[in-house]
């Protein structure tokens, strides 16, 4: 297999060449292995290399929809038994996992050969891929631009052509922003759709998804009917899906009403760049035959914002303080960036009572977005404020969060609100800047109902396909 025939194929594509005897898991796992020796110097996407498990699952006989398919895991909840999990962080540096996590162990039954760990942020912070520990990964459409965060380097994997899925999750836009970044589909789940067990129930009070970024709207249908469902003891779970997934990519969306966005909630407007992409897709909705009017939910901002920080906080000094007692080992800034431990004090001085005030408030909000998603089936609004950032946008060395993310406020405006009520959103790569790098289109959907959002975005595919946009660093 040649090197531009195997970046042609999406996952599915890749499993049926495996199925049919065309080429062996085998094969497709050096030709990864390949590919991550040849891009990874310059992309710095893969952080941990597992080539010799890798191989043995290549020769094991394994089956399942993703049979033989190369795949990466992400640095972040993507335990695999012996292999540490480090958060971007050397201070969970070089403790192997004990077991594999539900979702593991669900990616490895699809048939996918898992190759390595992917980049990410320290403890996955930030809206980019950039740590002290790892160094940053970049964006193969151009490396001086981020690759987005936190599923930075899983993104950067495969916009590349090194995989054509990886995992990923998202706690505030962590599948999303990089999505948009890369110029790939991210769809964040609803709340408990994927599971986080078995030693997680929840992380930050609901906020915390699940999944993978990919080249194709079949692939992310695919995987979630593989990995979806919840596990024996978690405390909530998704509604019950009506049939699978992929059936849905096959199905005509019907007439939707659309509402779309191109202001903030707080009146600030976005980037040009977002601007027209959600007008351009706007119309090109229209011409599908969908109802499409201007509209926003009117929600406190302010609320919003305060009430998110106080559980990503809080979520924050729980996880670095539940690896201390684990461990034995005392945090230290000498092992934390400064941000990250500025922002570990802030948890540590959250109250039970600002924590469940916040927990009430983020609940309210999911009624107001309840409220308005009864008379929109989906609601569009740019990804992200602006193209990617430039690396090195973030003083990662900044003790002070405010200070240190005053410079992307205005940079994921939209994102972290689906992960505070649960619902499902997809950033699709619809559109790119006048310089070529990638500006994502986002639609969110009613809870529960990934199928609306799934259908719709195979319909876009169809109608305005990217498939062919290659970055510059590829094959």
């Amino acid at each position: 297999m040649g090197i531009s025939e195997y970046a042609s194929y999406d996952a599915l594509g890749l499993a049926e060449l495996v199925k049919t005897g065309q080429v062996s898991a085998a094969e497709l796992a050096e030709e990864a292995i390949n590919r991550i020796e040849k891009h990874n110097p310059a992309l710095n996407a893969v952080v941990t290399k597992m080539y010799d498990q890798g191989r043995a699952a290549a020769k094991a006989p394994v089956d399942g929809p993703f049979k033989g398919v190369p795949f990466l895991l992400k640095d972040i909840l993507g335990d695999y038994a012996g292999v540490p999990t480090q958060s971007g962080s050397r201070f969970m540096s070089g403790i192997p996992a004990t077991r594999d996590s539900t979702l593991t162990a669900r990616f490895k039954k699809s048939g996918v050969v898992i190759l390595g760990k992917t980049n990410v942020p320290e403890f996955g912070l930030l809206p980019t891929t950039e740590s002290a520990f790892y160094g940053p990964a970049r964006n193969p459409w151009n490396t001086a631009h981020s690759t987005g965060g936190s599923s930075g380097g899983s993104a950067a994997a495969v916009a590349s052509g090194i995989v054509p899925i990886a995992h990923a999750n998202d706690g505030g836009g962590s599948i999303r922003i990089p999505a948009s970044c890369c110029g790939l589909v991210g769809l964040k789940p609803t709340r408990g759709r994927n599971p986080l067990g078995p030693d997680l129930g929840d992380i930050m009070g609901g906020l915390i998804a699940e999944h993978i970024v990919s080249r194709s709207v079949r692939d992310t249908a695919a995987m979630l009917d593989c990995t979806h469902g919840p596990e024996t003891g978690d405390p909530y779970y998704a509604p019950p899906v009506a049939r699978p997934f992929l059936d849905e990519v096959k199905q005509k969306p019907g007439k939707l009403r659309v509402a779309y966005s191109v202001t903030v909630l707080d009146g600030k407007k976005v980037h040009p760049e977002g601007v027209k992409g959600v007008e351009e897709t706007a119309k090109l909705l229209a011409d599908l035959g969908h109802e499409v009017v201007e509209a926003a939910p009117e929600l406190p901002m302010e609320m919003l914002s305060g009430a998110f920080m106080a559980l990503w906080a809080s979520g924050l000094a729980m996880q670095i303080d539940a690896h201390a007692m684990m461990t034995g080992r005392t945090p230290s800034d000498n092992e934390i960036e400064g941000l990250t431990w500025g922002l570990y004090q802030a948890g540590k001085q959250v109250t039970a009572v600002q924590y469940q005030m916040s927990v009430a408030q983020i609940q309210m909000m999911s009624r107001i977005i309840g409220r308005f998603m009864e008379s929109h089936d989906v609601w569009l609004t740019p990804t992200l404020g602006s193209p990617p950032l430039k690396l090195g946008t973030i003083d990662i060395t900044e003790r002070d969060p405010v200070a240190a993310f005053a410079p992307v406020l205005d940079y994921v405006p939209f994102t972290a609100l689906e992960n505070a009520t649960g619902q499902p959103a997809i950033s699709l790569p619809l559109h790119w800047s006048a310089d070529g790098l990638p500006v994502g289109i986002m639609f969110a959907g009613r809870f529960g109902d990934e199928a609306t959002l799934l259908r719709l975005a195979a319909q876009l595919e169809e109608a305005r396909p990217w498939k062919d946009k290659r970055p510059q660093i590829w094959g």
